[in-house]
């Protein structure tokens, strides 16, 4: 009888990710939350099993709201991931970023409205958040390489639309430096699994309100995306081989004592 499918880590984006895998094999995961976006590729970066979830599916088939997040995480978690890398796109919204800089946030706002956020729907089970990212993993991103920022506010949309100028303008106002439409429940239900999750954010554009010009273009976002994967990939396979043992990690622990109403695999 063949062995279960398992990785240590986890990488959530794009589908030119698929390439930095070795000898990566596809598994279908159910989950009681339907289906994930996609098989789950598991192969080797840096002698460690690692799985990809496309996020948005194999051929970009969910939109930012219609993302399956919490058959996502819930999948992870069942083939024995405990620390999520998130590479995504963002505009920037300051003079802090300027397009082709990675920033590893440090801090989130949820703006979205439409998604399901949480695995309770039952009972008293609240999820710390002040820090929504993993300090061990989103130092690993950021010792990935010398030109990633670390620090700075995600601001997540709810898309699939981009925002207008007055939206970007108060984003800004707020002293919020990135802005995504992935990010959340992304975040927080890797959290609730008892994962370490932390995000590498590509700046494509600067946001509607962020200078003068058109605002912002889906060509101009993906056509920058593509020409940054080799590089994204690099820092990403040097994260993963630094990444820490996230044994005895608050991502894990804060649900200790707690009687939770959702089940975790594997816990």
């Amino acid at each position: 009888m063949p062995d279960s499918p398992h990785a240590d880590v986890a990488v959530i984006g794009g589908t030119g990710f698929y390439s930095f895998l070795t000898d990566a094999v596809d598994h279908v995961v159910d989950t009681p939350y339907g289906a994930p976006s996609g098989p789950i590729s598991i192969g080797e970066v840096a002698g460690r099993s690692v799985a990809f979830v496309p996020r948005h599916g194999p051929h970009h088939d969910f939109p930012p709201h219609a993302i399956p997040y919490r058959a996502n995480a819930w999948a992870l978690r069942s083939l024995g991931v405990r620390q999520v890398l998130a590479p995504c796109a963002v505009g920037g919204l300051r003079d802090t970023v300027a397009p082709g800089d990675l920033v590893v946030p440090d801090q989130l706002v949820d703006r979205t409205h439409r998604r399901i956020g949480s695995y309770v729907e039952s009972g008293a089970v609240h999820l710390p958040f002040a820090d929504p990212y993993c300090a061990g993993v989103s130092a690993a991103l950021a010792g990935g390489a010398d030109d990633v920022e670390q620090g700075g506010t995600m601001v997540i949309v709810e898309g699939p639309r981009f925002s207008t100028r007055a939206e970007s303008q108060h984003y800004a106002a707020q002293g919020w430096d990135l802005i995504n439409m992935t990010g959340a429940p992304e975040a927080q239900l890797s959290r609730e699994m008892g994962q370490c999750y932390a995000a590498l954010a590509l700046v494509t554009d600067m946001d509607a309100g962020a200078e003068s010009g058109e605002g912002v273009g889906q060509d101009a976002v993906f056509a920058l995306f593509r020409t940054n994967l080799e590089r994204l990939t690099g820092i990403l396979a040097a994260a993963i081989e630094a990444l820490p043992d996230p044994t005895g990690c608050t991502c894990a622990t804060w649900s200790d004592g707690i009687d939770l109403t959702y089940e975790v695999p594997g816990a």
